[in-house]
């Protein structure tokens, strides 16, 4: 596992305190998992998305991402609709490993209430619970 200052956490994303990081782009967000989160597990094997089309409220369970270490959920940061997914994890999850918050993307979801997004971390809070 490397130390903290050797991950990477954008400013332009914001973050759950279950290690999900979002970023909104107009009505629809983009999510996944952060890089500590991705560090953590270890090399992920398998990740289980919903189906377009399903909502969920913001703290729900949307999938699952397995490692060779374990099987951890995922939770929704915000309220919304999956509006896509990230076939590419299916043939290649590695992808969350390599790059989680460009090509390892999990889910695109319409929001309900962008003012949710207020609710998150920016990076410096997001340090500040990792370093405790």
């Amino acid at each position: 596992m490397k130390e903290i200052a050797e991950l990477n956490f954008p400013e332009n994303v914001r973050y759950s305190e279950s290690h999900e990081w979002i970023e909104a782009a107009g009505e629809t967000a983009r999510l996944g998992i952060t890089d500590y989160a991705q560090d953590q597990l270890g090399d992920i094997v398998f990740v289980e998305l919903p189906d377009v089309g399903e909502t969920f409220e913001k703290g729900a369970e949307f999938g699952t991402v397995e490692s060779v270490k374990a099987v951890s959920e995922l939770y929704m940061p915000v309220s919304g609709e999956i509006v896509a997914i990230n076939e590419a994890l299916e043939d290649a999850p590695e992808l969350v490993n390599n790059t989680p918050y460009s090509d390892g993307w999990m889910i695109e979801v319409k929001l309900d209430d962008s003012s949710e997004m207020n609710a998150l971390m920016d990076k410096d809070a997001y340090l500040s619970t990792l370093k405790g």
